[in-house]
């Protein structure tokens, strides 16, 4: 092929899958209303709201509240419940009108306009409480959930770096105001510009480095070169499925876009895969529909990142590496199946930096991580795919998210508990703010993965150990004083407002009774509430004693595995 080849390419986006509403009518004021406040729990929502109710009080004495403790967690982990259960809750306590906070975050941003959208969707006004560096993010998510004209309120600075006298200056200068003006006049509906083609519509015309340059313009590629999605290419991974090309797999956000095997198809040709591949993508598609998985998380500020596990035939069926170097570039199916997930979440979920994707600094795209079933075989021990509850003759692809990793290299010893305590160690290491996962923020969603190599695992099961067994020594030795844990999720990191104790959080339902079984702040507590919640995987390379632990993001990309279904 020269640089002379035209082509004719298709779009990789998904069609709107979202139903657009009007917003809630206004009254002209707020007096003799009746507020309520709902919150994510996060970034000083409880002081914010006091000041505002405060300063609204005196402005209108007839107004009454309505405390955000009788709606729930708009970013725990039961979010989606709650959300459910917003229209018939503000019902109950007869309210006439909402201010929902607070978005100083790539997640809890996000979530502030998801709860504000079902409110208004219900009939109720709202107010949106969020962070001047977040304003454009809740303004790109928007659309996707049917209301672009969402009333922001957009608070100066960054609430955390304010002082008390600053916060209350902020609030009673400016925010007091655009509340009120959010709750009483009607939004003004907003252009997003989104641009939306037929699935099988050429939209661009040229040669491959023409092509590649409208791609990157229009925001389509990562900014390198893609392969030119092509109708004939595109039909060339359709037969690598049983599936029509328009059959609808779910629907995701922030983009509130369709996945469909056709945008599939389409993302993969793009990331270079081959089309042998579509099985493994499709499969990877229908976990980020799951709301179970929690993609609509996917933009936060600490760049969390997805990492796709494979287990099953399909790693030995279609080539990709799981020996010497299984987490770098280099092997065709590793690196364009982990470059699909990005192209994909960028394409048709909706995450780009600086609007759905608010990432501080980010990842570079993770290659796939591929079982060393074979090794795993000889030594009798469970796959990854078996304890995810798929049988061992089952391809399965599991995604999670994961914040950051930390090397666990050189492990020595044959004794299978001094090897837990140093590879235990690791886990420990790479976790801090991530233990709002584990208590706090949204307890018991936290799972943290190991890696271990077959080396490693050869010496555990020689000392007779099973993983699982691996496992619990595991957990009993990934442990640390409780102050500390109580410190990185309340006073370092605010994901536990008050800077609770870890017995204050079990009386209050956000911990469980094990982190909190004395009051001796020196006393041991585990990273995860049980044994299963720390994943174990057994890759790389046969021939070195190393491991890799990967920090988890909880509920923002729960992990997840979906069967894969090879033609």
């Amino acid at each position: 092929m020269t640089n002379d080849n035209k082509f004719e390419t298709v779009w990789p986006g998904g069609a709107p899958a979202i139903e657009v509403f009007s917003p809630a009518p206004r009254r002209p004021s707020v007096a003799g209303l009746r507020i309520a406040f709902v919150w994510d729990y996060l970034f000083r929502g409880d002081e914010i709201f006091a000041i505002l109710e405060s300063a609204l009080r005196d402005r209108y004495p007839d107004i009454t509240f309505v405390s955000y403790e009788m709606f729930g967690n708009t970013l725990g982990s039961n979010d989606h419940q709650v959300l459910a259960t917003l229209p018939e809750k503000l019902a109950q306590h007869g309210v006439d009108v909402v201010i929902s906070g607070v978005g100083c975050c790539g997640a809890c941003t996000p979530a502030v306009v998801r709860a504000s959208s079902a409110i208004e969707k219900a009939g109720y006004p709202t107010a949106s409480l969020v962070c001047e560096g977040f304003a454009g993010q809740a303004r790109a998510v928007s659309p996707g959930l049917g209301c672009s004209w969402l009333p922001i309120v957009e608070m100066p600075g960054y609430v955390d770096s304010l002082s008390d006298d600053e916060l209350r200056e902020m609030i009673l200068s400016h925010t007091v105001d655009a509340v009120v003006k959010c709750l009483t006049s009607a939004p003004i509906a907003q252009d997003h510009n989104a641009e939306e083609f037929d699935p099988q519509e050429i939209v661009a015309r040229g040669n491959f480095n023409e092509i590649n340059e409208i791609y990157r313009k229009k925001g389509w590629s990562d900014s390198l070169p893609v392969v030119p999605p092509t109708i004939e290419a595109v039909e060339a991974f359709l037969r690598f499925t049983k599936d029509p090309l328009d059959r609808v797999i779910g629907s995701v956000q922030p983009s509130g876009s369709r996945v469909t095997i056709w945008n599939v198809a389409v993302n993969g040709v793009m990331a270079g895969c081959a089309p042998e591949y579509m099985p493994v993508l499709v499969a990877i598609a229908e976990v980020l529909a799951d709301p179970a998985y929690g993609v609509e998380h996917s933009g936060d500020t600490t760049g969390s990142d997805a990492l796709i596990l494979l287990s099953g035939p399909v790693i030995e069926a279609l080539g990709f590496n799981r020996q010497n170097g299984a987490l770098r570039e280099g092997t065709r199916a590793n690196t364009t199946v982990g470059r699909f997930l990005r192209l994909f979440l960028r394409n048709v979920v909706g995450l780009r930096p600086g609007a759905g994707d608010k990432s501080t600094f980010g990842h570079a795209a993770r290659i796939v991580l591929a079982e060393h079933e074979p090794e795993i075989a000889k030594l009798n021990w469970t796959t990854f795919g078996e304890r995810q509850g798929f049988s061992r003759e089952k391809s399965v692809v599991t995604i999670a998210r994961f914040t950051g990793d930390t090397v666990v290299g050189s492990i020595y010893g044959r004794n299978p508990e001094d090897l837990a305590a140093y590879v235990a160690d690791g886990l420990v290491r790479q976790c801090s703010w991530e233990l709002c996962f584990a208590a706090g923020l949204a307890p018991g969603t936290h799972r943290p993965l190991i890696v271990i190599s077959p080396m490693v695992a050869k010496t555990l099961a020689k000392a007779g150990d099973s993983i699982e067994r691996f496992r619990e020594r595991l957990y009993q030795h990934a442990r640390i004083p409780a102050w500390k844990f109580a410190t990185y999720i309340g006073k370092w990191s605010n994901n536990v407002p008050g800077r609770k104790t870890l017995g204050q959080m079990r009386d209050e339902g956000n911990a469980n009774a094990l982190f909190a079984e004395s009051d001796d702040e020196d006393r041991l507590v585990p990273i995860v509430e049980c044994a299963e919640h720390i994943l174990i995987a057994v890759s790389g390379d046969p021939y070195r004693s190393n491991a890799i632990a990967f920090g988890s993001n909880g509920l923002h990309g729960f992990p997840t595995s979906k069967e894969i279904h090879l033609t």
